[in-house]
C-alpha cells in the first residue's frame, strides 16, 4: 500500500473525507470507487444525510501517527483535486488534515452481511480503527451511514451498552433477537 515518498513521507493508494470532526480513509483497489465513495460522502453531508462532510485528499494521501492518532493530509501535488468518472479531474473543497476514525475497505474479501468482529478492526500506525470491509459490488454509502447514524458520530463515546453485548447495533432486542 506504500509507495513512492515525496518530500511529505510515504503516500498510500487512497483518499480521505473528513465527516463532522473525523475522517473515514477509504482503500481498495484501482477502479474500486475510492474516488466515487469520497464524492457521495460530500454530497451526502452537503445534504444533510450526514454531517458535513469534506474532501482531504483523492488517490493518495499521507498517513502519519501523531500522538497515538492517525492523521492524514492530502499528497500536495494532488490537494484540492478528485477525479469524478466522465468529468475528469476536478477542483474540489478541501481540509489540509483530519483524524481517521473510521477505515472502510473497497472490495474486501471479508466483508459479510454479519462480519465476524475480528474484520471490524483495523491496525494502522500501531492505532486500532473501526473498519467496514465492503464486498464488491456493494454500495459503501449505506454501510458508513449506517454506522455513522447508529453510534455518537465516528467516536465511540456514548455507543449504548446493547452494542457491546454482541447485538453489533444499539436496537433494544427483540423477541426476534432474544
Amino acid at each position: 500500500m506504500t509507495s513512492a515518498a515525496n518530500s511529505n513521507g510515504p503516500t498510500v493508494h487512497a483518499s480521505a473525507v473528513r465527516v463532522g470532526d473525523r475522517a473515514v480513509l477509504i482503500r481498495g483497489p484501482s477502479g474500486a470507487g475510492k474516488s466515487r465513495l469520497a464524492l457521495e460522502l460530500i454530497l451526502a453531508g452537503r445534504s444533510g444525510q450526514l454531517p458535513p462532510a469534506v474532501l482531504v485528499g483523492d488517490d493518495r494521501v499521507l498517513l502519519t501517527n501523531r500522538g497515538g492518532e492517525v492523521i492524514v493530509r492530502p499528497a500536495p501535488e494532488l490537494a484540492g483535486l478528485i477525479e469524478v468518472r466522465g468529468l475528469g479531474i476536478r477542483r474540489c473543497d478541501y481540509v489540509t488534515e483530519a483524524t481517521v476514525s473510521l477505515i472502510v475497505d473497497l472490495c474486501a474479501a471479508d466483508g459479510a452481511r454479519l462480519p465476524e468482529p475480528e474484520s471490524l478492526t483495523a491496525t494502522l500506525f500501531g492505532v486500532d480503527l473501526r473498519r467496514i470491509p465492503v464486498l464488491e459490488g456493494f454500495s459503501a454509502l449505506p454501510l458508513i451511514a449506517a454506522y455513522i447514524l447508529t453510534t455518537s458520530g465516528l467516536s465511540d463515546e456514548d455507543v449504548p451498552a446493547d452494542c457491546r453485548k454482541g447485538i453489533r447495533n444499539h436496537i433494544s432486542p427483540t423477541i426476534a433477537t432474544k
